[in-house]
């Protein structure tokens, strides 16, 4: 039964040595991406940008698809 109190305290143990390590790595910027950025502009083409409309915008360009049609 002692096995299993010495087992789970290194467990423990190893867990926060572990947390520890990963919370120096990201600040020490470790995860921050640097290749993002330098290939976003090949991608803006593939980016649905959005313009919020008023309801009056909307209605006019409505009535303008349906007179197209």
């Amino acid at each position: 039964m002692s096995v299993i109190f010495v087992l789970l305290a290194i467990s423990i143990l190893i867990a926060v040595i572990f947390f520890i390590a990963f919370i120096v790595s990201v600040k020490s910027g470790q995860y921050d991406d640097s290749y993002t950025p330098s290939v976003r502009m090949l991608f803006d083409d593939e980016l649905v940008k959005t313009k919020k409309t008023s309801a009056k915008e909307f209605e006019k360009e409505k009535i303008q698809l349906n007179k197209q049609v």
